[in-house]
């Protein structure tokens, strides 16, 4: 298990500004609920003085992303949006007293959903450049140019550095070469050279608590869950447990309703609560995981 500090863990069992905000006049969505992490960001903005009277979020992730983002609103209410936008990731980490380093990608996509959602209120069209390079790391869409500004940004020295920040090459690692050849580039424009090779760390299993038991409590959470789904016409099935990602299939009218992702948000709270640890749960179709595993 991560070791997170008591501000992270404050801000996200009792998250800020979390929900929708009524009269938002500047909204920012970035990543996605298929790679796993998903963030709005919502503004209420003053138009005669530019200030950010009011920020909300809603985030489907873990639960550095719930507390990146809650510490995130609570950054900026009161600014100016020049002075908003000059909030780093590493801000936000430190307003949180540190980020474990495989979650500092949470505080880089809560600085996206501030560009994108002054970018919103302006009137104009944000981009995060990531369709403007090749791209690197297929399973989570990173491209050359997100992974160079990043690198640049924060200093950033080994693929680990880059996966903790980026999530790029924490899925199926074929991508490590490029980003070594990335990392090759970027360094040396500073002077520094890179030593290829560097493995990434595998994640640390919970201790404490067998695969079965740990699947039990999973279901019995679902479990606890299904009347209230069902009372709406939906249900929800348990596909996978990999590591701290957890494969569910939303059945019924759950599938594809507004609130999916909401809903989701409040099963995850509850695992983690159960569970007492970080997780992540990811919505699939029923039969891809197994059509997936069985493709040569």
């Amino acid at each position: 298990m991560w070791d997170y500090s008591e501000k992270v863990k404050e801000h996200f069992f009792q998250p800020r500004n979390a929900g929708v905000l009524e009269g938002a006049n500047g909204v920012g969505d970035v990543g996605s609920i298929s790679c796993g992490d998903a963030l709005r960001l919502m503004l209420k903005v003053e138009p005669e003085t530019d200030i950010i009277l009011d920020a909300h979020f809603q985030t489907f992730g873990c639960g550095s992303a719930i507390a990146s983002s809650s510490a995130l609103t609570e950054m900026i209410k009161g600014k100016t949006l020049d002075e908003a936008l000059k909030v780093s990731n590493q801000d936000i980490a430190d307003y949180l007293d540190g980020l474990p380093p495989e979650k500092m990608h949470c505080s880089v996509m809560g600085r996206e959903a501030l560009q994108a959602a002054v970018a919103n209120y302006r009137g104009e069209v944000w981009s995060d450049d990531h369709e403007e390079g090749a791209l690197i790391c297929k399973c989570f869409a990173i491209d050359a140019v997100m992974i160079e500004d990043t690198i640049r940004a924060n200093n950033l020295s080994s693929v680990q550095d880059v996966t903790n920040y980026t999530k790029a090459g924490g899925g199926c690692s074929s991508c490590h070469e490029g980003i070594e050849e990335i990392l090759v580039k970027v360094m040396a424009e500073r002077g520094d050279s890179f030593k290829p090779g560097t493995p990434a760390k595998e994640e640390a299993k919970p201790a404490g608590m067998t695969n079965l038991q740990r699947i039990k409590k999973i279901e019995a959470v679902l479990e606890s869950v299904r009347p209230q789904l069902k009372r709406d016409g939906g249900d929800i099935e348990l596909l996978d447990v990999d590591g701290k990602t957890i494969y569910v299939s939303m059945t019924g009218a759950c599938a594809g309703c507004q609130m999916e992702a909401l809903t989701l948000q409040g099963i995850q709270q509850k695992l983690m609560e159960e569970l007492k640890e970080f997780i992540k749960i990811v919505p699939t179709k029923a039969g891809a995981l197994s059509r997936a595993t069985c493709q040569p």
